[in-house]
């Protein structure tokens, strides 16, 4: 593990890092879908002054700039945030105040809840309301249907946008997959936002794909891969790590059929402890960790057999959940992932 080529794989941690690269994600999208969305009742706050003139027949409020930049507290950390300002040529002292985002606020509505939704989800004039205001609070609903219809397209777009970007020559070591829900309301309870993150050479973290699917179907995550493929992914990622339980592997299978598979630690952890009483439940941790985290292959069979003789004849279902992949878990052992 010492070579200068490979990257760092810790199992649990890869799964740390993909929360990580997702939450900076939301983070980023938040602050750009506030700003958006206070440019918006700007825009329509210097609608209302439109006809009002200075001595010298200028348009009297226009916009000024913006006023320090401040941070509100999201769930997904802090984010950022510049109001913009105006300036008032007539001298009768108007001023422009956010009601999105007031100068006393602190902390926006659970942002990292439905940003992927304002992305996704081609929802009606009054439902995306909704979303704003779990963003925003209640200040969302004083702005016009038309302001919101807007505001609508111009995230749908900026999606689809992305969506077409150019991925020829890209080149990604492993890749994560995972299915994440959210709390906001939405038609179908098992639907939730398939996610693709992959990583380079570098190990820089990317996201790939982002869709609106059913985390255990085949026919949600190929048409997923399938667009990153038309996007000029050509060259097949080595690893793909993700939950045994995901419709993702199979349409791997298809789409990138030379990719080696990696059950994701995390989800394996938690399942095989699942079947254990909680009093065995930090020993059977830590011998968990002795696997993954084994210098060579042999040293993790060596802790796989370990595990499987101390656990089995009084809890073979735990051991069940463990063997039955065993060569997915240890695949990363002999990559240049490792």
């Amino acid at each position: 593990m010492s070579n200068d080529n490979l990257i760092a794989f810790q199992p649990p941690e890869s799964s740390a890092s993909f929360n990580d690269a997702l939450t900076e994600l939301v983070r980023q999208g938040a602050r750009q879908i506030i700003a958006q969305a206070v440019e918006a009742e700007l825009k329509e706050f210097l609608a209302q002054y439109q006809s009002l003139k200075d001595d010298q027949g200028r348009q009297a409020v226009v916009r000024n700039g913006y006023l320090p930049e401040r941070t509100i507290m999201t769930g997904i950390g802090e984010v950022e945030i510049q109001v913009p300002k105006v300036r008032d040529r007539s001298g009768s002292g108007i001023k422009f105040n956010s009601s999105l985002l007031p100068p006393y606020l602190k902390r926006s509505q659970s942002v990292e809840e439905m940003l992927p939704w304002l992305y996704l989800k081609e929802v009606s004039t009054g439902d995306f309301s909704e979303a704003l205001s779990s963003l925003l609070g209640t200040q969302a609903k004083g702005l016009s249907a038309s302001t919101i219809s807007r505001l609508k397209a111009q995230w749908i777009e900026a999606h689809k946008e992305w969506q077409k970007r150019s991925l020829v020559g890209k080149r990604y070591v492993y890749i994560w997959a995972d299915g994440i829900y959210f709390n906001i309301r939405n038609e179908d309870d098992r639907q939730c936002i398939l996610v693709i993150i992959g990583v380079t050479d570098a190990g820089t973290k990317e996201l790939l794909g982002l869709e609106a699917g059913f985390r255990e179907s085949e026919l949600s995550w190929r048409p997923l891969l399938l667009r990153l493929q038309d996007q000029g992914l050509t060259t097949a990622p080595e690893l793909a790590i993700g939950d045994g339980a995901l419709g993702f592997w199979k349409a791997l299978a298809q789409v990138f059929p030379t990719t080696r598979v990696q059950c994701c630690w995390v989800h394996k952890t938690a399942n095989v402890l699942n079947n254990l009483p909680k009093s065995q439940q930090p020993k059977a941790k830590s011998a968990l960790h002795e696997i993954y985290m084994a210098e060579t292959k042999a040293d993790a069979q060596t802790a796989f057999e370990r595990f499987i003789k101390t656990y089995d004849a009084k809890y073979p279902k735990a051991v069940e959940c463990l063997s039955k992949d065993c060569d997915a878990l240890l695949a990363f052992y002999g990559s240049r992932t490792k």
